[in-house]
């Protein structure tokens, strides 16, 4: 236990055999539940995370492989059926420092949020070690998922060192969590929808042997998919349904007048006639679009609670 209150830590794992004995090894002795999730690895992961004979451990298996996000989810479910008071999620690659552990467990266990993330770049130095290439695709990830999920000031959305309180784990569905490497994203829009308190927490970030299994071309394509899609789910949840308000209204009015102006800009280019007409609807839909988002991010900011979004490091 951690402050009075029963922990249990995530670990997805995918071909993690050289890394996952250190993680394990290194797991607070307050952890009262170690769910290590194997997503169908194809070499010795699950005869190391054996042979390590922690009680504490719960071996969870997938029979193919579905995703870091579907493996987090089999371990949430079995959480929740333990009924633990807080959940954190930490990688089998030993990227995440287990000592930095109650940075994230204080704010839950103080009733001061229900989700707290872990934030390398609010800092300079957080970062160190993150190459250039991967420091600027998580910043423009951060302004992009700020714009789909709503949560306005949120930091780094991909880092994956999380903690959430049962009953906060208790009012997700989880079924519709993305499976992939997308689900920190998803996730936040989901918990903003719910009206429940994120908290980024400054974590240094922490790089070794480890190797990123993800394939950039197809994440972001898939990603940038699923942003959009949040986007559009939630602005409906928040604005529209099942009561207009007035950033919905604005966002339904640019859409219509920005793609009314590009099939107008289509239409004139492939009959080589005037287009004055479409430049005008797609100014304004763009104008509609700019001020719906301005006015989004005010009324969240100004409707989250004490706290909400505010930094814990």
């Amino acid at each position: 236990m951690y402050r009075g209150k029963t922990i249990g830590v995530v670990v997805p794992a995918y071909n993690e055999e050289v890394l996952i004995s250190r993680v394990l090894d290194n797991m607070p002795a307050y952890v009262d539940k170690i769910y290590v999730v194997d997503d169908c690895s194809t070499d010795k992961t699950i005869s190391v995370v054996r042979s390590g004979r922690d009680f504490r451990v719960v071996i969870q298996r997938h029979k193919k492989n579905l995703g870091v996000g579907a493996a987090i989810v089999t371990g949430y479910r079995r959480a929740l059926q333990d009924r633990l008071d807080i959940v954190a999620v930490m990688a089998g690659d030993d990227q995440m420092d287990p000592g930095e552990l109650p940075k994230l467990l204080d704010p839950i266990a103080e009733g001061k949020a229900d989700y707290s993330k872990g934030d390398r770049l609010s800092r300079r130095g957080l970062a160190e070690g993150m190459s250039r290439w991967r420091k600027f695709g998580n910043l423009l990830l951060t302004q992009l998922t700020r714009i789909s999920s709503g949560c306005w000031t949120v930091q780094d959305p991909q880092n994956g060192y999380t903690a959430i309180s049962g009953e906060a784990l208790s009012r997700l569905d989880l079924e519709r969590i993305y499976r992939g490497y997308g689900y920190c994203n998803d996730l936040l829009t989901k918990l903003n929808v719910l009206g429940l308190r994120v908290l980024d927490v400054q974590i240094p970030a922490r790089y070794g042997e480890e190797k990123s299994k993800i394939r950039y071309g197809s994440y972001m394509r898939k990603v940038s998919f699923l942003l959009f899609r949040n986007f559009l789910w939630r602005i409906m949840h928040q604005y529209i349904y099942p009561r207009p308000k007035l950033p919905g209204v604005c966002y339904l009015s640019g859409f219509i007048f920005l793609s009314a102006g590009m099939l107008t800009l289509l239409a004139s280019v492939l009959a080589q006639s005037y287009v004055k007409t479409g430049f005008i609807l797609s100014l304004a839909g763009v104008l509609l679009v700019f001020l719906s988002i301005v006015s989004d991010a005010f009324i969240r900011l100004k409707a989250s609670r004490a706290r909400s979004f505010d930094n814990y490091g």
